[in-house]
């Protein structure tokens, strides 16, 4: 009897080893890896802002920064970066709109995956922008006039 109780044990601890290995340890986010505009830096990057979700790129952004044209990410980007720490690459811009203006602020991620592996934009790919922002404004929300 104590062989059958062996045996028993032994295929559930097997069962529940392979269930491990077919569930994932740590599932990435959804995020969306189309391309809503690109822009090539002075240094020949061809950087891709994509559409991401909450946490990053276009859908972040967006929302949370109010920047809603292309263009008002693509001006700092059509230069060198302005800094850079490892894969992280910030580039500097300045909106004018009249007697008015803001500082932008563009941060690229110029690797396959994002700093923390959360994110992986495939083979041959860069994430890229990952934030963009109006410096020294309120919560780093741009103004409307910036969209105009």
């Amino acid at each position: 009897m104590k062989k059958i109780v062996t045996l028993a044990t032994a295929s559930l601890a097997a069962s529940a080893l392979l269930a491990g290995l077919a569930t994932p340890v740590h599932a990435a986010p959804d995020w969306n890896k189309r391309i809503r505009c690109k822009q090539k830096d002075w240094e020949g990057r061809v950087i891709p802002t994509r559409y991401g979700n909450s946490e990053f790129g276009w859908n972040h952004f967006t929302h949370r920064h109010n920047i809603k044209k292309c263009a008002v990410v693509e001006g700092p980007l059509n230069g060198k970066p302005d800094g850079r720490n490892g894969a992280r690459l910030e580039y500097h811009g300045v909106a004018i709109n009249g007697t008015r203006q803001v500082k932008i602020v563009v941060i690229v991620q110029w690797a396959r995956k994002t700093k923390d592996d959360r994110y992986d934009a495939g083979r041959g790919q860069k994430i890229g922008v990952i934030n963009a922002f109006c410096k020294n404004q309120n919560h780093n929300k741009c103004p409307n006039w910036v969209n105009q």
